[in-house]
């Protein structure tokens, strides 16, 4: 009997362990499986920290789009990338979760020639009042003339940098040139600071809320001239002989505004630069010059978010049905006497 009761004892003692052994396996197995789903969701696409009054959760902001909130207008692109429009985002949940991740952003914008007097003032100021104001923001003023870049009272979280760039005899040049320039300030100084880039012409005013929900990974915006037409009336450059030659496409864009992370908007400046410079030994200028290339550009390599024309608006346009909110407007255009031909 005590020889029997060794074995039972020894049967149970092997069995506990192996019962705790499965018990340890399964543990294991669970919180891997959770950890694996936990840095998928963390490494997701424009993923950002959302406090709900519970603990802090991870959320993917497009998810809270509301994209039936404008039916009147496209809000949506076929491989899936957001068309924002007013209606469609919760500002205070955009703010809140950029704020939490630290986000930052470097607005690059050009001010050469006549175009610093009439036209940067109110541009600083309008951004001062309306850009990505809860965000940390630095100005990269490009111009051929430093001394005359007006000395305005930044808040916040806001800084300007004032770069001397040399001044091109024609605008067109002036226009393209500006690609290797922000791929330059990118690489020397941009990379190590910010998280996003925005590239804007100086000759546009804010008017109200260009917040946080313009971020994104590769950010292109619809023209406003262009975003109601059909395709086959968008300006293309169709020159086979210019390396912004386009058949077809899906939208016009404008280059007024481009943005996204400082990687793509890198990628972006460095192959508009390149094929700009192409052109140029072939003996060729594209129809729009960077605006062309620029939309070579996203018809090859699509961007993840586009902003409507709210974030971009022509009063002179008279069918402005479909704007609830104008965001920045372009000022009254003075070509024939800012322009060097």
């Amino acid at each position: 009997m005590k020889g029997h009761s060794t074995l039972m004892s020894g049967f149970m003692t092997k069995g506990s362990c192996a019962a705790i052994f499965c018990c340890l396996v399964f543990l294991i197995f669970m919180m891997t499986s959770q950890y694996l789903k936990y840095l998928k969701t963390s490494f997701s696409m424009e993923i950002l920290g959302v406090t709900t009054g519970k603990p802090t959760m991870k959320t993917l902001l497009n998810d809270t789009l509301n994209f039936e909130a404008r039916p009147q207008v496209q809000t949506s692109t076929y491989w899936k990338a957001p068309i924002v429009w007013e209606g469609m985002f919760d500002p205070e949940l955009y703010d809140q979760s950029h704020v939490q991740l630290q986000s930052s952003v470097a607005l690059t914008v050009f001010a050469v020639g006549r175009y610093l007097d009439v036209y940067l003032h109110k541009f600083l100021i309008s951004a001062e009042q309306h850009f990505m104001l809860p965000l940390q923001v630095t100005y990269f003023v490009f111009t051929d003339q430093p001394e005359n870049v007006p000395n305005i009272e930044l808040g916040p979280k806001r800084k300007m940098k004032v770069i001397k760039v040399e001044k091109h005899s024609r605008w067109q040049d002036i226009s393209m040139m500006r690609m290797r320039t922000i791929s330059d300030y990118i690489d020397s100084d941009i990379r190590h600071h910010f998280n996003y880039v925005f590239c804007f012409d100086v000759d546009q005013e804010f008017k109200g809320r260009f917040g946080s929900e313009a971020l994104g990974d590769s950010v292109a915006l619809l023209h406003a001239h262009f975003y109601k037409l059909p395709k086959e009336r968008f300006t293309f450059d169709k020159n086979p002989k210019s390396k912004a030659f386009m058949e077809t496409g899906d939208y016009y864009y404008h280059a007024a505004i481009f943005g996204g992370s400082w990687k793509n908007v890198k990628k972006l400046a460095d192959t508009c630069y390149l094929s700009i410079m192409d052109d140029k030994m072939n003996d060729v200028e594209a129809l729009w010059h960077d605006e062309s290339h620029l939309n070579k550009y996203f018809w090859l390599n699509k961007p993840s978010k586009l902003l409507s024309p709210e974030y971009c608006w022509d009063y002179s346009i008279g069918d402005n049905r479909d704007i609830k909110v104008t965001r920045l407007v372009w000022a009254p255009k003075h070509y024939d006497t800012l322009r060097d031909t």
